[in-house]
This record gives C-alpha cells, structure tokens and sequence, in this order.
C-alpha cells in the first residue's frame, strides 16, 4: 500500500479492541450491560418486557445516556477543526473510561447490578463509548466503524467478492483492497478486545478495565498521526 495509507489502520483497530474489551467487561461485571453494543441492550430490554423478568436499570438508561453524551460531543465538535476535535474526543474518552476504572475499583464488585452506583458506573463507560462513536463519525473520515461489527462483517464480505470476482480494476481495485484490509483488522481488533476481556476479568476482576484504559491512552497520539487528508474510502462515510 501507500505510505500515506499505512497509518490509518492503527486508530481504528486500537479503538475497536477498546470497544470490545470495554463491551465484554461490563456485560461480565455490570449484568448483562453493553457499553458498545447499543443494539444489544435493546434486545435485552425487549426480551425483558416481553417475559415480563425486566429488572435491569443500567440496559434501561444506557440508550438515552448513549444518545445524550454523542448528541452533545457532536454539538461541541463539530464546528471544531477535524485535528482538534479528534484530540478532545480521544482525551475526553480516556478520561471517562479512568473514571469507569476508578468508580469500578473504588465501589465494586457489584452484586446488585441495579444499585445506584452500579448503574453510575456503568453509564461511565456508556459515555466512554458513546464518545469513542463520536470520534469515528466525526473526526475519522473514512475509517470502518469500531463497534458495529455487523457493519464491517458486511462490508468485509462484499468487497472481498468484488475483489474475487474481478469487478473492480485499476484504482477502484486498490482503493476496495485497502478498504477491505482496514475493515476486517478493526474486526480482528474487536475480536481482539472480547477475548483478551475476558479473559482479564477471569483473573482481574475490576481490575480488567485498566487494559481499555491502556488502549484508550495509545489512542491519543495515534490521532495526531491519522492523515491529513481524507482516505481513499472516505467518500463512502463510516458507520459507527
């Protein structure tokens, strides 16, 4: 690939084990709550209601707390020059996953997932994540989404069979390529995320969130070196 190409995979992929990481620790320690995966928490309030069994606060909150913190990151931001407002973002979303850390460390475990500061807790890393899906809508032109792996499963699949099949020839073929590479290493990271999660929650505890926290700080400085320009895949937007 192109030089200029090779650096915007980092970001991305970094930023989608986060999710994942983040995602499987609260759905482990938090009952059952998806900080990431929004679509989740739906489903589960839905079978809740359905059965009749609801008994969750934090899926119960976690939507419009999702809704609230990226409606109002995009209001500060997105008059904001794209550099500086990815710098905020990811500073902001680090600073939210310590809090999610801190409040964990400081007040877990949780045996009551619906106490009040369990719920506090885990809307900490509700925010966190709603953030991180500000990030890459606003300030990451072109990068694959870092939590929706529905999304980039799909879109893995189509180009590597546009690839196969030969449709695609000269700069279109390189520009599906890359998009295709990029893709399926966001999933990878994402994947990534789950199982090194996990498996630090087995062993950790609380204590396992200091992995996302890690990656939420490499985050930063990978944002200053995303390039400049748009990638050759922006014009098909990102899906966060």
């Amino acid at each position: 690939m192109i030089q200029k190409q090779d650096s915007n995979w980092r970001l991305p992929a970094v930023l989608s084990t986060t999710a994942g990481a983040t995602d499987v620790t609260s759905f482990l320690l938090l009952g059952w709550l998806f900080t990431a995966h929004i679509t989740g928490n739906l489903v589960i309030l839905a079978a809740h209601y359905i059965t009749g069994e609801f008994g969750q606060i934090g899926p119960l909150l976690s939507v419009p707390m999702f809704l609230v913190v990226l409606g109002l990151v995009t209001f500060v931001f997105v008059t904001k020059p794209t550099r500086l407002a990815r710098r905020a973002m990811l500073i902001l979303q680090a600073i939210f996953l310590i809090c999610f850390l801190g409040s964990g460390i400081a007040f877990g475990p949780f045996p009551d997932p619906d106490s009040a500061i369990a719920v506090l807790t885990g809307m900490l890393g509700v925010a966190a994540m709603a953030i991180q899906n500000g990030v890459v809508r606003q300030a990451l032109p072109g990068s694959p989404s870092t939590a929706v792996m529905t999304t980039n499963v799909t879109r893995v699949a189509v180009d590597f069979a546009r690839l196969a099949r030969g449709h695609a020839v000269g700069a279109e073929r390189v520009q599906i390529r890359h998009r295709a590479d990029v893709t399926l290493l966001s999933v990878i990271g994402f994947v990534t995320g789950v199982v090194a999660g996990a498996v630090l929650e087995t062993y950790l505890g609380l204590w396992s969130l200091a992995f996302p926290v890690l990656l939420a700080a490499v985050s930063i400085p990978l944002g200053e070196r995303w390039p400049t320009a748009s990638p050759p895949n922006a014009q098909l937007g990102s899906l966060t």
